[in-house]
């Protein structure tokens, strides 16, 4: 259950992810100097946006007048005036820096992340001197932990400092703590990322604190910036960091949050600990998560119980015996070349996977899914964004934004079958937010009931079409996607009390926005117009390019599926006879049917 590297990350991915669902770093793993890029869930740009466009009703009519006449393609740029504002931009905290000097000449090189600790060491030798460094983000006490050692007394030596991208101030405390202060942008930043052009945002701190071991190590500040160390037997780091989020509804400026306080109190916490309680704490939570499930899967037999191998027995030994045998051998050979493949760079592993099908490999594709998925996604966590949580530059791409056009499912998609139950509470969270915003721009926008969500989201729970292309833009069904994740836990839990009380309301109001916006269409049927399907576009009867049609099969689908959730919940709750329910039956047998093309596949439009 490792991943394993060969060597120092030289990109953002060749960096290996540690997180406790609020605060991730990536560990670059380098010789000479070591970097540790973090990220905290909550460092956003922006505010609370209104997300309602008055103006959206009359293109509305216009859209759906001209997709009516089969004018798909002008429909198509009508719609352009349906868009919103740009989602907020998920914003990098910053670096530690360790700087173990120039020209370094080492052997024997490893790094690895190991699934079974979530801990990220590297280990290298200088001489007769073996370095190593630990690295794990904590969730019970909330701080990103370093160890670096070495086996022999006084040979740790290292250059400490934070930095960042983000407008901000650093000092340094006689107590061994680096204090960096900022601010995120109150806008998102233009295309040059060039962060500082902005008004202030959200504020954030981080605290680094360093505590040394070994009699002849000390301890200096440099520039009131850094920290350098000389001659200690190891040294530990350990990092808290906080912002002034208090909910998506609450403007930074109005904020009453003290990072430097938060930051202060977790780390407080942290340090009153050694290091080796830190990490037991660490382990217990992480593993009572991780351990819940595991996947074994049988290497094949490639012949080696087949007819040819039992037929160059000696004579004198019994078919039952030799395939015991066999097996024994078998399975001996498997261990051994899966040991042999524990410690090879997992690069090379995915590169021979074509010619050898190891199903270690799979196993540890599958762990460490579900390895990402915990470190990005706690209770009382935000969301997993686009990234998790692991974000390197102030304008990533897509701005790091959640999708709900798929991506934040997917996202999701491992937590129940995989034992990860509680790691979803984040996005039920996150769906109540959204259905607070989403029900202004349902009623503004398109006069609807209910509540709405478009393709792509934010901290900020920003509900309302992005700005651009209506092909990705106008999609307004991410929200009902996401509802059908409710009803997915109840059928795997069983837990009513959520249904009634969590479940239940949200799925209802998606429900209705769906009622509402299902108008007459062709044939007698209930249509969604506009409709896309999302980000394709398809060619018009004229020739042109288009997305804007009506009653895409993707709708289709997701409409079905809410409505269907929401007649089982009323079902179990004893809701039947609410006029929303009705209102869905009535419904359902006048949805389009799902379309099969002359060559047996279902039908995108």
């Amino acid at each position: 259950m490792k991943v394993v590297f060969a060597s120092p990350a030289r990109y953002f991915t060749d960096a290996a992810p540690i997180g406790n669902g609020r605060l991730g770093a990536l560990v670059w793993g380098g010789v000479t100097s070591e970097k540790l890029q973090l990220n905290h869930d909550t460092l956003w740009t922006g505010g609370p946006g209104n997300y309602t466009n008055p103006k959206a009703p009359t293109v509305l009519s216009e859209v759906r007048s001209l997709v009516d006449k089969g004018l798909y393609p002008e429909a198509t740029a009508v719609a352009y005036g349906l868009s919103g504002d740009e989602t907020q931009s998920y914003q990098p905290l910053g670096d530690i820096d360790l700087a173990f000097g120039e020209h370094i000449k080492y052997t024997n090189y490893k790094r690895y992340l190991d699934l079974e600790s979530a801990t990220v060491n590297v280990t290298y030798s200088v001489g007769e001197v073996l370095y190593s460094r630990e690295h794990f983000s904590s969730n019970p006490h909330q701080v990103i932990a370093t160890k670096i050692s070495a086996n022999k007394p006084g040979a740790v030596s290292c250059t400490v400092s934070l930095a960042t991208p983000l407008d901000h101030r650093i000092r340094v405390t006689d107590a061994n703590e680096i204090i960096m202060e900022g601010s995120c942008p109150g806008e998102k930043p233009a295309g040059d990322g060039n962060a500082s052009n902005h008004p202030p945002g959200m504020k954030f701190c981080a605290i680094l604190y360093l505590l040394t071991s070994g009699a002849n190590g000390q301890v200096q500040v440099l520039n009131d910036k850094m920290l350098k160390l000389d001659g200690a037997d190891s040294a530990v780091l350990l990092l808290a960091a906080a912002t002034s989020f208090e909910g998506p509804f609450v403007k930074p400026s109005e904020s009453t949050l003290d990072p430097v306080t938060s930051a202060f109190t977790t780390l407080n916490m942290a340090r009153s600990m050694s290091y080796a309680q830190l990490k037991a704490y660490h382990m217990d939570d992480y593993q009572s998560l991780f351990q819940r499930v595991s996947l074994q899967l049988s290497r094949g037999s490639n012949g080696v119980l087949g007819g040819s191998t039992l037929a160059h027995l000696p004579e004198n030994i019994s078919q039952d015996a030799a395939v015991s045998d066999c097996t024994v051998q078998m399975v001996d050979c498997s261990r051994l070349n899966e040991l042999n493949n524990s410690e090879k760079p997992t690069v090379d592993r995915i590169i021979s996977f074509r010619h050898d099908e190891d199903p270690s490999l799979v196993e540890l594709l599958f762990q460490f899914g579900r390895y990402l998925l915990i470190s990005c996604s706690r209770p009382g966590t935000q969301v997993s964004n686009l990234q998790g949580i692991w974000n390197n530059e102030t304008n990533a791409p897509w701005g790091t934004a959640p999708h709900p056009n798929i991506n934040l499912q997917m996202n999701y998609w491992p937590s129940l079958p995989c034992n990860l139950s509680e790691c979803q509470d984040p996005l039920f969270d996150f769906i109540g937010s959204l259905s607070v915003n989403g029900a202004k721009t349902a009623k503004v926008n398109y006069g609807a009931n209910g509540w709405v969500s478009h393709q792509v989201t934010d901290l900020w729970a920003k509900t309302s079409p992005d700005a651009g292309d209506p092909s990705w833009a106008l999609w307004p069904m991410g929200g009902p996607w996401l509802a059908t994740h409710l009803w997915e836990h109840y059928s795997f839990t069983m837990d009513r009390e959520f249904l009634e009380r969590t479940a239940y309301p949200l799925l209802e109001g998606s429900a209705s926005f769906l009622l509402s916006w299902l108008i007459e269409g062709h044939e007698g049927y209930l249509e969604t117009n506009p409709s896309t399907s999302p980000e394709h576009y398809f060619i018009a009867p004229d020739g042109k390019k288009a997305s804007v049609s009506y009653s895409t099969t993707m709708d289709m689908s997701i409409i079905r599926e809410v409505f269907s959730a929401v007649l089982l919940s009323a079902d179990i709750l004893g809701k039947s006879s609410t006029d929303v329910v009705q209102r869905i039956k009535a419904a359902l047998p006048r949805l389009p049917p799902i379309k099969i093309g002359r060559d047996g596949t279902i039908m995108e439009w």
